[in-house]
């Protein structure tokens, strides 16, 4: 049994099943700035759980001005947040995610989100699927750019639910989502995979259970 006082949760790939309108909507910033779709490669090592600002550099071999990575970030959100709502079969939290947010909050257990959306996506998330029933808004760490990476956004996830990483529970999706948790002093990581994905996630350090939704979770 894993044993935990808080938990920070990832969201995009996570909380909300949605990698493939994130896909669509950098596709569209890849043909603008490189004449060329994103490679199923780059997406798991480059892409997934990665700020924006990083990723337009990436794909502008770090030539694009803060002006232009402004630009683009703010235009791939616009595309993904339309494809999400253009997608009402799919637009809902995981399965089982309400009830473990219940769960955790009769409990006592304090938990948040760290994510690498920016607030404009946060703020579409909170109204789409009601969030400020269990986190206090100003509790979601988001990518507001003062961070360097994603295990600055855990830590400081960790601080404001008053948990130190050791004791927290943290729920990911890709590998570098789970390398900057376990960078951040986390050990206790379950990741949400398909299960043909399974066996690579469970061999990685700080990776204690694999999942495919949240009703495998015990309340």
């Amino acid at each position: 049994m894993i044993t935990y006082r808080g938990v920070i949760f990832d969201f995009n790939g996570t909380l909300f099943f949605d990698n493939d309108k994130h896909v669509l909507a950098w596709n569209e910033i890849s043909r603008i700035l490189r004449n060329c779709d994103i490679t199923e490669q780059e997406l798991h090592e480059k892409f997934n759980g990665t700020p924006n600002d990083q990723i337009i550099r990436y794909m502008t071999n770090d030539t694009a001005s803060d002006e232009e990575i402004k630009k683009y970030s703010l235009l791939k959100e616009e595309y993904y947040r339309k494809y999400c709502e253009n997608d009402k079969e799919t637009f809902h939290l995981v399965p089982g995610v309400e009830e473990y947010f219940h769960s955790l909050t009769n409990r006592g257990i304090r938990f948040t989100i760290a994510s690498a959306s920016i607030k404009e996506n946060i703020d579409f998330f909170r109204k789409s699927f009601g969030l400020d029933q269990w986190i206090r808004p100003e509790h979601l760490v988001y990518d507001d750019g003062t961070y360097k990476n994603k295990v600055q956004m855990f830590l400081n996830a960790a601080k404001i639910i008053g948990v130190p990483m050791e004791e927290i529970l943290v729920y990911e999706d890709s590998f570098s989502g789970i390398q900057n948790a376990y960078t951040a002093g986390c050990r206790k990581i379950i990741v949400i995979c398909e299960k043909e994905k399974e066996e690579e996630y469970r061999n990685l350090p700080g990776v204690v259970k694999t999942i495919q939704t949240f009703l495998e979770i015990s309340l």
